[in-house]
């Protein structure tokens, strides 16, 4: 794949119907770099995922990964939806799911090869999720099936990963693990771009942090952007700001 950097958008206007949902929205993710994309509802961060994704056509502007259409592509960009939008009663095991993973990746009318079974079981292993590979994926808990989205994502060998709120309704513990999975991706290579609200992480553990409000109000690393200022003009309400290990982060109050 091309140095070039693994996403970059200029000028994205978009949204539904009349209603206008970004505006003029541009950067550029580097190799390797873990972001947040942080906001508060309705700021865009899944529209925005939609059209980095293609599922969404923008009304102006332009999405390239790795210097080329997101659609020449599409096999190397991984997603990972809000676990909502997923079926879990759906008749399938763990290990079939995450087989689906390697759907832009197979050949049309072939059976998964010796090669695609070996990549569906690293990335299960990656996530500790091997041994439950038999499993219906609605008997998994939540903190197991974000697990799974992700190794789904992984199977495509993906280099860009793109994951919406993987985080949202995790205990403390299951948290930390899926950072730190996160954080062994990126240093691997990979770029991630994750929406979240969870602002303490994204402060303390993340290279870089893209604020949204319908536009880019800030992005860069976290120590230079989550600011007071930046925070409020963000959220567009009162922010408690705190310093910890030469790092700010804030909690609306």
């Amino acid at each position: 794949m091309s140095a070039t950097a693994p996403l970059t958008l200029t000028g994205i206007h978009a949204g539904y119907g009349n209603r206008t949902v970004l505006s003029n929205v541009s950067f550029a993710l580097q190799p390797g770099t873990l972001t947040g994309l942080i906001g508060p509802n309705g700021a865009g961060k899944s529209t925005l995922i939609k059209v980095i994704l293609g599922l969404l056509p923008p009304w102006q502007g332009e999405v390239r990964a790795f210097g080329e259409a997101v659609h020449a592509v599409r096999a190397a960009i991984g997603y990972m939806p809000q676990i909502e939008l997923v079926d879990w009663a759906f008749p399938v095991s763990v290990e079939e799911l995450v087989t689906l993973g390697r759907y832009g990746r197979l050949r049309r009318l072939r059976p998964p090869s010796a090669e695609d079974r070996a990549v569906v079981r690293d990335a299960l292993e990656r996530v500790n999720l091997w041994d439950l590979r038999r499993r219906q994926i609605g008997e998994l808990s939540g903190g197991q099936q974000r697990r799974l989205l992700l190794a789904r994502a992984l199977a495509r060998s993906a280099e860009l990963l793109l994951l919406d709120e993987p985080l949202a309704g995790l205990d403390v513990g299951a948290q930390e693990d899926l950072e730190r999975l996160l954080r062994e991706l990126a240093t691997a290579g990979s770029t991630l771009l994750v929406a979240t609200h969870d602002l303490h992480h994204v402060a303390h553990s993340y290279d870089d942090v893209l604020c949204l409000n319908g536009r880019i109000i800030a992005h860069g690393p976290p120590e230079t952007v989550l600011t007071e200022s930046v925070l409020r003009e963000t959220f567009g309400r009162a922010l408690v700001l705190l310093d910890a290990g030469g790092k700010s982060y804030g909690i609306r109050s």
